[in-house]
């Protein structure tokens, strides 16, 4: 694995920052070298977040920001209508992985295809109001789309790491959204 460098975008409150973490720490666990560090400064709940993951299978010497990223994750679903809002500096090539409806998607599948990125999504935000009784979880089911579209760990890891950081009812919730995430994340421009 070469380095891989992931930005993530949400809003405060959405689980931008635990996402990124997460993920860190499941490379960590599978044997990569991994920094997660997030970037917001006063903001209240609601506000723009980034966090920002790094890994590779080699130590990694660099502690700057990712200014050019392979990977763009935006976890909210308004913010993901829009992405050539979010998606500057990414590489050509480069993935964006959105919480959009598979079916909603033409408009932001032509401006990827246009300019040469692809484009995964999955309905994060109907998924986790099913499954959770109207609450609405953006993180872990984000994150696990992101790794049934570009392998950085398993979903087994995930799970593993799940289990360290929640237990009883928000693991069972975590659990459902990410394994339902991860079988309906759909690549909409490859």
């Amino acid at each position: 694995m070469v380095l891989i460098e992931i930005r993530w975008h949400g809003r405060g409150g959405q689980g931008v920052v635990t996402g990124s973490n997460l993920l860190a720490r499941a490379a960590i666990i599978e044997g990569n070298y991994a920094q997660h560090f997030p970037e917001f400064g006063p903001e209240r709940a609601g506000a723009p977040v980034r966090s920002y993951t790094r890994i590779s299978d080699e130590p990694i010497d660099i502690h700057c920001g990712i200014y050019e990223p392979d990977i763009v994750v935006i976890i909210d679903p308004v913010m993901s209508k829009t992405p050539e809002d979010y998606a500057y500096g990414l590489k050509k090539g480069g993935d964006l992985v959105l919480n959009l409806p598979p079916d909603n998607s033409e408009k932001v599948a032509k401006w990827a295809r246009e300019n040469g990125y692809k484009l995964h999504v999955v309905d994060a935000r109907k998924i986790s109001l099913e499954e959770t009784g109207g609450r609405e979880i953006y993180n872990v089911p984000m994150l696990s789309a992101l790794l049934r579209v570009k392998r950085l760990a398993s979903l087994e890891t995930l799970e593993k790491v799940l289990a360290e950081r929640f237990s009883g009812k928000v693991l069972e919730m975590n659990l459902k959204l990410s394994r339902r995430c991860y079988e309906e994340v759909k690549t909409i421009v490859g």
